[in-house]
Order: structure tokens, then C-alpha cells, then sequence
């Protein structure tokens, strides 16, 4: 029986014994993984996934992709170019099972992005320290309170090219609140929360990463 999932922004036709490489997952070589974004299984189509499906697989090595040359030329008068090489991070897989249903009851850990991981981390930090720091210090006067930002010590995200407070929230909701964060991310990041945000390839075309490096160098 084969099963389409999804991963990385892409979609696999996969079926058990399968080896194939994805976007990187944040697990070790040996840990057992489960994909729960399946398309379709056997003749079964999901709207947009179908329900209780699942394909587990085994974790066989972190790898990297060949190597990609980068070039970017702005046709301007004072226009600019740039050249740079990128290995994608990937991740070596072996499918084990394809499940038709009790993916729920499985008790194996679902597969999660290197980058939506590192994102998460950051985020339970930011707020587990807004929690020690809220029951910690005195009831402020009303016209002294703190901004809610510095409370949770999130950066001002509209400083970005292009960003506004609607991108900041969609930002903040998926746990990214600094401009460390940003300035982190890899190729496999930036490809991951594009799709994931729906941004269209924004972050690159705007150079947020760079940005970000810069005003989180600027901050310390």
C-alpha cells in the first residue's frame, strides 16, 4: 500500500522499505519519526488530509544536499550582485509502516522541521521567562505598565523590509518573537516558513536574514 504525505513543503509517493531524503527533521539517527500529513492513501484522497492516516519511518542519517551555487544580480543603476554556495540540510529516511488509521494511538513522536523546532524551543523560553518576570515583580501603576513586547522580550519585528503588524503577528504566532531568531535561520528555514506562512518568498526577496543579523549584532 502506498501513501502521498507532505513534509517540507513537498509532497512524497512513499510505501513501506521506501529510502528518501527530506527537509531536515529534528531527530537522531536510529529515533523512530511520524509523518501525519498524508494526501492519500491506497484510494483514499484527503480534503485536505485524510484522517487518522499516517506513514511512520526511521530515522537513517543527517545528510546534506550537492552543493548550489547562488547568484543575484539587481538590475539597477548602482545595482548590486551577489554569489554564494548552499548544501541543504536533509534528512535520510527509511519507511517503515503506512497507516490507514490510529495514527493518534501510535505513541510515536510526530516529525517536526529542524527550524519550526528551534522556533518552538525559543518560544517556551521567551514565555516561561514573561512568567517568572510577571510573578516576580509588584503590580505597576496603570500609567507606568510595561509595553507587552518587553514583557515577553520580543524585538520589534516591523523594523523588517516589508513587515507590518499583520506579518509580525503571523510571525509571533508561529513562535518567532527576536531578531536572533531570524538572523539563525538556514536555506531549509527559510524555505519551511515561507510555505508554511504563505509569504511568497518574502523573506528572501526582502533579506530579512540579513537584516536580522544586523540588528541583533546592533542589540548586544
Amino acid at each position: 500500500m502506498f501513501a502521498v504525505m507532505k513534509t517540507g513543503g513537498k509532497q512524497y509517493r512513499v510505501q513501506a522499505g521506501d529510502v528518501l531524503r527530506v527537509e531536515k527533521i529534528a531527530a537522531d539517527a536510529g529515533e523512530k519519526v511520524q509523518f501525519n500529513d498524508i494526501l492519500m492513501v491506497g484510494n483514499t484522497i484527503g480534503t485536505p488530509f485524510v484522517s487518522g492516516a499516517a506513514v511512520q519511518a526511521e530515522v537513517i542519517d543527517q545528510i546534506k544536499g550537492d552543493k548550489v551555487i547562488h547568484f543575484v544580480k539587481r538590475r539597477r543603476k548602482h545595482g548590486s550582485k551577489r554569489t554564494k554556495g548552499h548544501r541543504q540540510q536533509l534528512t535520510l529516511l527509511r519507511v517503515t509502516e503506512v497507516m490507514e488509521k490510529g495514527a493518534d494511538k501510535s505513541g510515536v513522536k510526530a516529525a517536526i522541521g529542524a527550524g519550526l523546532a528551534i522556533a518552538g524551543v525559543a518560544a517556551v523560553a521567551a514565555g516561561a521567562a514573561a512568567a517568572v518576570a510577571a510573578s516576580s515583580e509588584k503590580k505597576p501603576a496603570a500609567k507606568k505598565a510595561a509595553p507587552k513586547a518587553d514583557a515577553a522580550g520580543a524585538d520589534d519585528l516591523k523594523k523588517l523590509s516589508g513587515v507590518g503588524p499583520a506579518l509580525e503577528k503571523k510571525l509571533n504566532d508561529a513562535g518567532v518573537t527576536t531578531f536572533a531568531q531570524i538572523a539563525s535561520w538556514t536555506e531549509a528555514d527559510v524555505a519551511e516558513f515561507d510555505e508554511k506562512l504563505s509569504f511568497k518568498g518574502r523573506i528572501e526577496r526582502e533579506g530579512w536574514v540579513e537584516q536580522a543579523k544586523a540588528y541583533a549584532e546592533g542589540k548586544e
